[in-house]
């Protein structure tokens, strides 16, 4: 796995991820063309990005972590998955992976989900957390 920052020519991936209704059903309602560019350069492509693509071990876009400052002591971290990456084991090992760059930060993590989200809340739980 490897998270990376994103590019423009990522913006078909994302599109792809953020429209999907099944991906966007604990989130929000899914994101037209318009409203994934202005996400892409208000949220991807900024100084201080707070989402980042995310790739497989072949290089491949499965989609994107949320990693930023919550507070002074605090990182927020997040995925969302293209449905066909889906139960490949991509969530765990992307928490694991920002949870261990949030302890060289000297930072905890939040993780912010809907109760209902179920999946989420046993990633979170079987991830690293000591």
């Amino acid at each position: 796995m490897r998270i990376r920052k994103f590019t423009e020519s990522d913006y078909q991936n994302l599109y792809d991820t953020i429209s999907d209704p099944d991906v966007m059903s604990y989130i929000e309602p899914p994101y037209s063309a318009e409203k994934t560019k202005a996400f892409l350069f208000k949220a991807g492509l900024c100084d201080n990005p707070q989402i980042f693509a995310a790739e497989n071990d072949e290089g491949n876009y499965v989609g994107y972590v949320i990693y930023h400052d919550y507070d002074n002591h605090n990182i927020e971290i997040g995925w969302l998955l293209k449905r066909s990456e889906w139960g490949k084991g991509y969530a765990k090992k992307l928490t694991n992976m920002m949870i261990e760059q949030a302890k060289l930060e000297e930072k905890s993590v939040i993780i912010e989900c809907s109760p209902e989200q179920l999946i989420t809340k046993y990633i979170i739980t079987v991830s690293k957390t000591e």
